[in-house]
């Protein structure tokens, strides 16, 4: 914990330009060092934050076959319901390992009257249509307010970026104006039996887009993320805040300036009294047709990785995850245009 530092952003938002370019030059040290940290004062209301946990826990609570009505489409993308141990991380990092210890539900950006955009094109998955369910009563209206709660925070945190990366602050704008960021909702049950060999609530990984803003339940069994001397140390959320980390999205356009760091959901250490644990994740991701080349801030003595398209990394990753197959590809995602 003492790797991740907690940073108050509402100086960036509020302050003048010395207020900006501490917690700018802040966030730059956390994510040169680990690609995580902490934010408070971010403007996001912890009554709904508080509402949408409670909401994730009356949707889990359900009975299976309930859960199932939404369960998301064969080909895997991050919609509906996912079904207890209905996929394995690794295989995101070519690591084939038992499937991870958990249950949730996506969602995503709510898309009308775009029919261009989201047809003609393999992205279309990222911007595919929400699969919601008829209970609990209130969940799609409460969903639906903390996506764009969370939205404006990712939008917010891209400017001060903007501004870590000596770029202007509306750099970011355009490549995010119609991004197929989403919301997961996770449950990791209470563990009664020793899980496999290898197998971790989360398995390791590193996230695909931009920034992951995670709320999790302060339990035994939670995130972790690994240091420099192959160790693992525990991240928890501050009373009010959110950990943040890096993509590899973001890892590339800073030409590894900035880290996308390996991570993991552990499973409660043995002896210790726990049950389960809900987690709330918001992750940004560009435009699905963005072009994601290197900063020219970030170049040093060359570019690391050719350019690529947002859609083109996420799916190639997600596709290896969700089917657990290492021969998984972005193809796998394809959907018909309707």
């Amino acid at each position: 914990m003492d790797d991740i530092p907690i940073i108050d952003v509402s100086r960036a938002l509020t302050g003048d330009a010395a207020s900006k370019g501490a917690v700018a030059g802040a966030i730059d040290r956390a994510c040169r060092d680990t690609g995580f940290f902490s934010v408070v004062g971010h403007g996001v209301p912890m009554d709904l934050v508080q509402s949408t946990r409670a909401m994730a826990v009356a949707f889990f609570a359900q009975p299976d076959a309930e859960k199932m009505k939404v369960e998301r489409p064969p080909t895997k993308i991050s919609r509906g319901y996912f079904k207890f141990k209905d996929r394995s991380l690794s295989y995101s990092l070519g690591i084939a390992a038992p499937p991870d210890v958990q249950e949730a539900y996506a969602l995503g950006r709510e898309v009308a009257g775009d029919a261009a955009y989201r047809s003609g094109d393999l992205g279309q998955a990222m911007l595919a249509r929400n699969i919601w369910p008829e209970h609990p009563a209130g969940f799609r209206a409460q969903m639906l307010a903390y996506y764009a709660a969370m939205s404006d925070l990712g939008d917010r945190m891209m400017w001060i970026l903007a501004h870590a990366l000596d770029v202007p602050e509306s750099f970011f704008d355009d490549k995010f104006d119609r991004h197929p960021s989403h919301v997961r909702l996770i449950r990791y049950p209470k563990q009664d039996a020793t899980p496999e060999p290898g197998q971790l609530r989360a398995g390791a990984h590193t996230d695909y887009g931009t920034l992951t803003f995670v709320r999790g339940d302060p339990v035994p069994g939670g995130l972790e993320v690994k240091r420099l001397d192959g160790g693992w140390t525990e991240v928890r959320c501050p009373a009010e805040g959110f950990v943040v980390n890096i993509g590899d999205l973001m890892a590339r356009w800073t030409n590894d300036r900035w880290v996308s760091t390996l991570h993991r959901v552990g499973n409660p250490p043995p002896g210790t009294v726990h049950g389960d644990r809900i987690s709330l994740v918001f992750f940004q991701m560009p435009n699905q047709d963005a072009v994601i080349r290197c900063i020219p801030t970030c170049a040093g003595a060359g570019e690391k990785y050719p350019p690529i398209t947002t859609a083109e990394h996420y799916l190639g990753k997600v596709m290896k995850a969700a089917h657990a197959r290492l021969d998984a590809t972005e193809e796998d995602a394809r959907v018909a245009t309707s």
